[in-house]
């Protein structure tokens, strides 16, 4: 059987079930037939506002997101455009730019449409039970799961079978070098839906916590909070859409760098089925993933979080269990890549060290951002003499966490490195992402509970059922921080492996970079200069969450003077103006840094040349990553060491307005500025590997004036 056919089922698969899981999130009705009671009258009015809301953000952003596609598919044309060559790279990596852009995007559309059905319908379901209401949060959160993966690899494998098709006589290496635009175009829709995402639900979150919480001392989700509506949009927006685009963007750049640094050994080659070896890594993971989600069950007074966190664990040794007989099925006995002899079980063994690799990244992101370990229990000590302690704990935290996970890393690397090269470090990076189903699902089921609760709040359905959509909340946010870690754990790995994709193909096309050493001057510049980009890069958009939050501050204070009886809920707040200044805010505000990420490879390779770039790219990889981790650990134990207080019951205290504070300067740490830096290093990496060709035939050219 072609591996071919196997990746087109395995994708219809995923797709039909994500289907499936639609019909059940929609077959649910919203109040019963005929039902005109107030309370589902109000049910139907905020789902609606935050819906709306969602769209009306999403189509502007992508408005802006289309005009950035057409520009870097005509830039990609013209500066991959070899007249010297039979084969037109420019015209077919413009094309596979232009897929993965368009899928990236549809992914995140279908992901938010069906969470922004699925909010409501969980809050309803909670006035029943527990475990239904979290059946219905998994279930919309596995549309987006099982859609884009199934999406990802169809365009994918497509766009392959088009290419050899229509080129059988071009050298296939040439080949994946053109695919690799595909990954690009999903990694650049990725860095505006983080970055926009990111901008739009701090700003949201920071004025509702501000003025809701802190001044006016009423809960987040109070129908009274005229930014509450816009909270829960960016839930969704942030949350969904932006987390959505950055797991299909680290799908498809190491499936790319996979099938780049692969496509060199003469013995995949001249084997597709070998060659497609990545893609069906993601293929056989989403069967997997569908038999785990079997087992997402919770009874009425059940554990929450140990029901998602055991959904990872069996997806994990299935996904482990069954790529050993894929191995041994479509994987060549041996092959060579770069002198280095490699068999197909040293390659099984890189992607162990990726899958478990992966998992103990996530737990050790659980232990310091879950208030039921110590670290976050001494964040909270930490509040009781105010808020600056409670910064300072926060930050060490975050700095302290990053240790182990570096060094699973490391390991990682230094075993698939030593076991299949480059190419085992590519096939790590899938493998830590090849269960992108079920966690995508769990990710996505974090933002549905968390509008759920909001939605609950503002219609007034009790208190009853306010507790189960904490419960189901609580449980998204320690998943979602695990989320978190395996993200940016994979964007290193990911980066790493188009790091070593990007030097194969340059070393291929001149002698000139056999040799690249960290002590020449141009190569140890440009590794200083890409240590200082994630810096810069979080400075960027922390300042724009900053004047974003300033606007809605100014605009929710207004409303609460300026509107009679609001504070008393004689009037309604305008709900509209929150979520307009949000939206417009991160649409300007999201600009520059993703010109910043975009524009300095380009820039780098064409005045200082292949070994500047290479020095940029590890300094950023390098200190991006611990810099990621730090940030989003920091964020969450925040966030998590308000939870707890509240938890105790202290709610209102000065220990809790010192939380409060913390989770409010966390936000922008763990939702905007943190995930974002995934993007940074790998986008740079992609940006750097699609323009390799011009950057050996024209780069250096300041160093060249000066000579």
């Amino acid at each position: 059987m072609s591996p071919e056919f196997i990746i087109i089922a395995m994708s219809f698969l995923a797709i039909l079930t994500a289907v499936f899981y639609t019909y059940r999130v929609v077959s649910i009705r919203v109040g019963g037939e005929g039902d005109t009671s107030p309370q589902t009258i109000k049910l139907k009015e905020i789902t609606a506002a935050i819906a709306d809301g969602a769209m009306a953000f999403l189509i502007r952003e992508y408005k802006v997101i289309s005009l950035f596609i057409a520009f870097m598919a005509v830039l990609i044309f013209l500066l991959l455009d070899n007249p010297d060559t039979e084969f037109t790279e420019g015209l077919h990596t413009s094309i596979a730019f232009i897929v993965g852009a368009v899928i990236s995007c549809l992914s995140g559309f279908i992901g938010m449409k069906i969470a922004t059905m699925g909010n409501v319908r969980t809050a309803q379901a909670a006035k029943t039970s527990l475990g239904k209401a979290f059946r219905v949060a998994f279930d919309s959160g596995a549309v987006m799961g099982f859609g884009l993966i199934g999406l990802a690899i169809l365009g994918l494998i497509l766009l392959f079978m088009f290419f050899t098709g229509m080129h059988p006589n071009v050298e296939i290496h040439i080949l994946m070098e053109a695919l690799a635009g595909y990954g690009l175009g999903g990694s650049s829709v990725a860095l505006f839906g983080r970055v926009g995402g990111g901008i739009y639900t701090k700003a949201a979150d920071v004025g509702a916590d501000l003025v809701g919480k802190v001044e006016k001392g009423i809960p987040e989700d109070d129908p009274r909070n005229p930014a509450t509506i816009a909270d829960n949009v960016g839930d969704n927006v942030g949350d969904i859409a932006g987390m959505g685009a950055d797991l299909f963007g680290s799908a498809a750049e190491a499936t790319c760098a996979a099938l780049v640094i692969g496509a060199t050994a003469a013995a995949l080659a001249d084997n597709t089925t070998a060659l497609l070896y990545p893609v069906l890594i993601s293929a056989f993971g989403i069967p997997a993933s569908l038999v785990t989600s079997f087992f997402a069950r919770v009874k009425d007074d059940g554990n929450v979080e140990k029901t998602l966190k055991l959904q990872l664990w069996i997806s994990t040794f299935l996904v482990a269990g069954l790529m050993y007989f894929v191995t041994d099925y479509f994987m060549v006995p041996e092959f060579e890549i770069g002198g280095q002899l490699i068999t197909k079980w040293n390659v099984y063994v890189s992607l162990l060290f990726g899958l478990f690799g992966g998992m103990l990244i996530g737990w050790i992101t659980e232990i310091y951002t879950s208030h039921t370990y110590k670290p976050v229990r001494e964040v909270v000590d930490a509040c009781e003499t105010g808020a600056a302690t409670n910064i300072i704990y926060g930050l060490a935290l975050g700095y302290k966490s990053s240790v182990i996970p570096v060094v699973i890393l490391v390991i990682t690397i230094v075993v698939s490195s030593m076991a299949a090269g480059m190419y085992g470090i590519a096939i790590s990076a899938i493998g830590m992402i090849s269960t992108i189903a079920i966690g995508l699902t769990i990710d996505a089921y974090g933002p549905v509970s968390d509008n759920a609760g909001g939605i609950a709040e503002m219609a007034e359905l009790g208190k009853d059922v306010r507790d189960r959509t904490d419960t189901l909340d609580a449980a998204g946010n320690t998943t979602a921080a695990v989320g978190k870690g395996f993200a940016i754990g994979s964007a290193a790995l990911t980066s790493l492996a188009l790091f070593a994709a990007f030097i194969t193909r340059a070393r291929s096309q001149s002698s000139e970079f056999n040799s690249i050493e960290l002590l020449d001057p141009m190569v140890f510049g440009g590794l200083l200069f890409g240590a200082m980009l994630p810096f810069i890069f979080s400075a960027m958009t922390m300042k724009s969450v900053g004047k974003a939050a300033l606007d809605m501050v100014v605009e929710v204070r207004r409303q609460f003077k300026e509107i009679p009886g609001l504070m008393e809920g004689k009037n309604k707040p305008d709900y509209a103006k929150c979520v307009d200044i949000s939206t417009n805010a991160s649409l300007r505000e999201m600009i520059a840094p993703g010109v910043l990420v975009l524009a300095s490879p380009i820039v780098m390779g064409y005045l200082f040349g292949v070994k500047s770039l290479a020095g940029m790219l590890a300094g950023a990889l390098v200190s991006g990553v611990v810099l990621a981790i730090s940030s989003a650990n920091s964020g969450g134990a925040w966030d998590n060491a308000k939870k707890y207080i509240e938890k105790l019951g202290k709610k209102g205290s000065d220990q809790h307005k010192a939380a409060v504070v913390g989770d409010t300067v966390g936000d922008p740490f763990k939702d905007t500025s943190g995930p974002a830096i995934n993007i940074l290093i790998k986008l740079m990496a992609i940006t750097s590997l699609v323009f390799t060709e011009f950057f050996v035939r024209n780069g250096g050219v300041l160093l060249n004036y000066f000579k």
